[in-house]
């Protein structure tokens, strides 16, 4: 039987959590907020492990923010990066949040097929509801979208398997996130993370779901990834 914890109350499960592996490929925890988003010092009431006899077999990360504001009239079109930002300066003003993000759902393999990130889903929204925030918004990243297809063009054939879990829930969609996570590097770095030399031009790297675009000339490589964001009804 699952149990479901948070760091708030068993800080020491942070790093068998995060031991469970990542979404994506390792360059993936190279950006900018990947440190916010695995710190965990935000809110380690909304970092929640499900344990299966005292196991971790996954883990739910969210994060509350104030939205909307009067600067935040609308989702950001930076998804991901730009709600770890949020949250970040909402804790060092000391602002009343009104909206949980949910960052990441990551199940271990050996569990999969079993319902658990719906479970996981599920336990973020009532936690959202007990400290009486209004929203819980996702900006969901579509795993199965190919590299070189455009993020419009996926979400017409409606062939996500993650996006269509959140819609079972009674999610709903609201836009598209276009730059929902952005990665920056020298092509040795790319290197040190995917394997691959980069040459100029697209190239698709493991664990992407959008190109790595190279200028081999200033030594650079970026990675710019959409998501969809989607409302979950509280």
């Amino acid at each position: 039987m699952l149990r479901i914890e948070d760091l708030a109350t068993r800080p020491e499960l942070r790093v068998p959590a995060l031991q469970l592996g990542f979404v994506g490929g390792e360059f993936l925890g190279q950006g900018l907020t990947a440190g916010l988003a695995s710190s965990r010092r935000i809110a380690p009431e909304f970092f929640l492990v499900l344990l299966d006899d005292g196991v971790p077999v996954a883990r739910a990360a969210a994060i509350p923010v104030a939205f909307p504001a009067p600067e935040r009239p609308e989702l950001p079109d930076h998804g991901w990066d730009s709600a770890l930002v949020w949250a970040a300066e909402d804790h060092l003003d000391g602002r009343e949040p009104t909206t949980l993000v949910a960052l990441e759902v990551y199940v271990a393999e050996s569990a999969r097929g079993q319902g658990i990130a719906a479970q996981a889903l599920v336990e973020l929204k009532n936690r959202a509801r007990r400290a009486g925030l209004s929203r819980l918004v996702v900006p969901v990243r579509p795993t199965g979208k190919p590299p070189l297809e455009s993020i419009v063009d996926y979400l017409g054939r409606r062939a996500d398997p993650w996006l269509r879990s959140h819609e079972r829930l009674g999610a709903e969609f609201r836009k598209i996130a276009p730059f929902a996570m952005t990665v920056t590097g020298t092509l040795a770095q790319w290197e040190q993370w995917t394997g691959i030399r980069l040459e100029d031009g697209h190239t698709v790297v493991p664990g992407g779901i959008a190109p790595v675009l190279a200028a081999t000339e200033q030594d650079l490589g970026v990675y710019v990834e959409p998501n969809v964001w989607y409302e979950h009804p509280l």
